[in-house]
């Protein structure tokens, strides 16, 4: 049966580390992913929302064109995409449009649909997708997905999501994880 998979971008089809990199050059750091232990940047640097977004305005563009895939993600969508329907649902925003249908392009993954919502809160998208199952790397979004709409949602482990979770969070590791996961649901649903 055709599902409607719900895929987050940044952290979870992209490499959760994608950010440090630039963090590291432009604030002095030599920080990794494991020192990302909060998924607010401005927690971890010690700035203001305002230099935090002053700091993205200018280098968002750059680092979502050029954000390395997550290991086996490429992979997994191109099998996926030949039964179910992948919609892509991110918290950037609509001035994103180009750099993000092109990231797809040039790296020719599949897609459905790709919506840019522009912010964090993503209920409203999942609701007006009709969505069987999402995956997240963000903590707070992967719990209200879960619970609002009953669905699973697959959890993409970082040291900046380990809080506690309802049981249909599911914790994965990495995307063989995921795509075991997903047959093992696929199997019991059918």
């Amino acid at each position: 049966m055709r599902k409607r998979f719900g895929l987050d971008i940044d952290g979870t089809i992209t490499d959760p580390a994608t950010f440090v990199p630039y963090i590291n050059k432009d604030f002095n750091k030599t920080l990794t992913l494991d020192d990302l232990s909060e998924y607010d940047l401005t927690k971890v640097l010690n700035i203001t929302d305002k230099e935090f977004w002053s700091w993205m305005e200018t280098n968002e563009p750059l680092i979502y064109s050029q954000a390395e895939l997550a290991l086996h993600a490429e992979q997994t969508l191109h099998k996926w995409s030949k039964s179910h329907e992948l919609i892509f649902i991110t918290a950037r925003r609509n001035h994103l449009t180009e750099v993000t249908t092109s990231w797809f392009s040039k790296r020719k993954l599949p897609y459905d649909h790709i919506e840019l919502v522009g912010k964090h809160d993503k209920l409203d998208a999942v609701r007006e997708h009709k969505l069987d199952v999402f995956f997240e790397d963000k903590h707070d979004n992967a719990v209200a997905i879960a619970e609002e709409f009953n669905i699973p949602v697959v959890l993409f482990d970082t040291p900046y999501n380990r809080l506690s979770s309802p049981n249909n969070v599911i914790r994965v590791a990495n995307w063989t994880e995921a795509n075991n996961w997903i047959d093992k649901w696929l199997h019991l649903d059918s």
